[in-house]
């Protein structure tokens, strides 16, 4: 298992530097593999961060239309854009037949970050977890040659889970941007206001709002759990980011719902031993 800077290609270091829980879960996948998963998850990197690299939406939208012609052009045998992230992207959509829809699914998903409107409710909160964190978890399992619509299912609820505990983790860091993904009903609701998010104010109001989130974070791990059954082995490096977001949910619910605490910021110290056990056990 290759884990030195030297020994990974580019798609791994960047996963390795900009998302190292997918990186940890890459690890476990079978070495045939890796690479396309850390091709996958390079690529999500890159669309993820359109909102903070660009200063227009206008802008956003080109960088989103060069990967949605790249993904055009893989399934449609056209000239596809040289790029370190793209090249071995189309290589694995190509050679393992992953599913075009799941990759539009992505990158049009990632164009409702360049609306920095708040999500109206929980729901439009799931809505917008399920098409940015489900089609990245249902293709690696479509890397990993497991397609059956038990295991897309299971994949959909964790992906929601781990993309809304990501969320939920990431306030601190969108409040400094002036970005606000947490419900504003939900923020009505308590109390909770904007300004104090952004100028960051741990405030007693906001945390039944985290908690409100990380709430429905675990029920969808829980209908994941509760749909396994049955499920091949080799799923579970696709479905190990659930072992994570149990992680960073207990973090979360020790700091009493408050984001901004040092422990929730800080990448839990435990997370190779319990990924390693989930491994060796076979269960997420």
């Amino acid at each position: 298992m290759a884990t030195a800077t030297t020994d990974l290609s580019y798609c791994g270091r960047e996963v390795r530097k900009h998302d190292n829980d997918h990186f940890l879960t890459g690890l476990f996948a079978p070495e045939d593999r890796r690479e396309a998963l850390f091709a996958l998850h390079a690529f999500n990197v890159e669309i993820a961060k359109t909102r903070e690299v660009v200063s227009e939406p206008i802008l956003g939208q080109m960088r989103l239309q060069f990967w949605r012609d790249g993904v055009e052009a893989v399934y449609e045998d056209g000239p596809v854009p040289r790029h370190a992230v793209m090249d071995p992207l189309a290589e694995a959509a190509k050679t393992l037949r992953l599913s075009r829809s799941l990759f539009d699914r992505l990158i049009d998903a990632r164009e409702a970050d360049l609306d920095d409107t708040p999500p109206a409710d929980l729901t439009c909160l799931v809505n917008y977890a399920d098409v940015t964190g489900a089609p990245l978890v249902q293709l690696a399992l479509e890397i990993l040659d497991v397609r059956s619509e038990q295991a897309m299912a299971v994949g959909r609820h964790v992906g929601i889970a781990y993309a809304l505990t990501g969320i939920l983790r990431a306030v601190p860091f969108l409040a400094r941007q002036h970005r606000q993904l947490l419900p504003a009903d939900r923020m009505t609701e308590h109390g909770a206001q904007s300004e104090d998010l952004f100028a960051g104010r741990s405030k007693s109001e906001l945390r039944p709002v985290i908690a409100d989130v990380a709430r429905v974070a675990a029920e969808h791990l829980n209908q994941a759990r509760r749909l396994r059954r049955g499920l091949p082995k080799a799923a579970l490096p696709a479905l190990l980011p659930a072992v994570l977001a149990d992680l960073h949910l207990g973090v979360i619910a020790k700091a009493d719902h408050d984001v901004f605490a040092p422990r929730v910021l800080l990448p839990h110290p435990f997370r190779h031993v319990r990924l390693g056990w989930a491994a060796l056990r076979g269960r997420y």
